[in-house]
């Protein structure tokens, strides 16, 4: 069953805010698929998310450049694959679209009429959203039919994986699963070192008081606030050595002393303790083909679609005919500066 992520699915119908006047482009046609063509506005609807993340990051105009431009080869592939749905009458049926909605909204904890509202709620209707389920929907009948029955997992791919991700394991020794509250003293001279671990010591002192730990790391923390301070399940043989002295009187539950360190103020909570016990290559080995699996998927794919680019008329046309040198290196050596500018026309 295709899984899809509510917020890929919201797609934002306008440029970032910062953009200047000379940035927007006027819509028209971005390339020619066959018979089928690509607007400039579904490039740029589709990249719109992203571009935003990386303007309120300060990318330069190249970066936003190539973005476009690699948004406009994934619309490529997008109809490419649409072609081969019309052809082989791979249409997604109305039961199979209801069957992946629900299971959507079951994986997320909600009824059918809360996915809708959520959908809704992030600008997408709902009817768009069926049509981008629909779609994902044939895209994996496709890949599935063209791409996955020439995939074999071999045996020595799968070990060759266990080794370079397991071959240097511990064979024993202890794990602790932590969390971890920083705050880093950053440019404050020495003498006000005690005012900056203030806040570490208030927090303690609330923790003690009943308050969770994970409540006030995500107030405090430098370290993984989002999840509550939680640094997972680490072997006792990794852990820094002021940290293994510190962890190691502490029991299940417990949280340590306020921690003065050369660059900060920290605290530790032991949520549990357990030995460590090495993963054998048949515990793994499930999860280890799966990725083996993806890897191949991936490599054909691409083979695949490679060849189906070949054998396909492709016209990328005006700003986007030259963003295409983006992908090599002396293509975009030689026209980086006139592509890049072109794109903001």
């Amino acid at each position: 069953m295709v899984r899809i992520v509510l917020g890929t699915l919201c797609l934002l119908f306008c440029l970032a805010g910062e953009s200047t006047a000379e940035e927007m482009i006027t819509d028209g046609i971005a390339a020619q698929v066959g018979n089928d063509i690509v607007l400039i506005s579904e490039v740029l609807e589709r990249v719109a998310e992203l571009e935003t993340r990386v303007r309120e990051g300060g990318a330069p105009r190249q970066e936003i450049a190539k973005l476009r431009a690699a948004g406009l080869e994934k619309m490529i592939e997008s109809r490419l694959i649409d072609q081969i749905v019309r052809r082989g009458e791979l249409y997604a049926t109305n039961d199979e679209v209801n069957q992946t909605i629900d299971g959507i909204a079951s994986e997320n904890g909600l009824t059918r009429e809360q996915l809708k509202q959520s959908v809704v709620s992030q600008g997408l209707a709902f009817e768009d959203y069926r049509e981008e389920i629909k779609s994902s929907i044939e895209h994996q009948k496709v890949i599935r039919s063209a791409v996955a029955s020439k995939v074999q997992i071999e045996d020595y791919a799968v070990r060759a994986l266990y080794d370079e991700h397991f071959s240097d394991q511990p064979e024993g020794g202890q794990m602790v699963h932590l969390r971890h509250l920083l705050i880093t003293f950053g440019e404050v001279v020495s003498e006000d070192k005690q005012a900056a671990c203030a806040p570490v010591h208030a927090a303690r002192k609330r923790i003690m008081n009943g308050e969770a730990f994970a409540t006030l790391a995500t107030e405090i923390s430098e370290v993984a606030p989002a999840e509550g301070g939680d640094i997972g399940w680490l072997h006792s043989d990794t852990l820094a050595s002021w940290m293994d002295a510190v962890v190691d009187p502490l029991k299940d539950g417990d949280t340590s002393d306020v921690v003065a360190l050369p660059f900060g103020c920290s605290l530790l909570k032991l949520v549990e303790r357990r030995d460590f016990q090495p993963i054998s290559f048949e515990e793994a080995e499930p999860q280890l083909q799966v990725k083996v699996y993806q890897a191949e998927i991936e490599k054909e794919f691409r083979s695949w679609m490679e060849e189906l680019r070949s054998q396909t008329f492709i016209e990328r046309k005006g700003h986007f005919a030259e963003a295409a040198h983006f992908g090599s290196k002396s293509g975009y050596a030689e026209k980086n500066e006139r592509s890049e500018d072109s794109l903001f026309q």
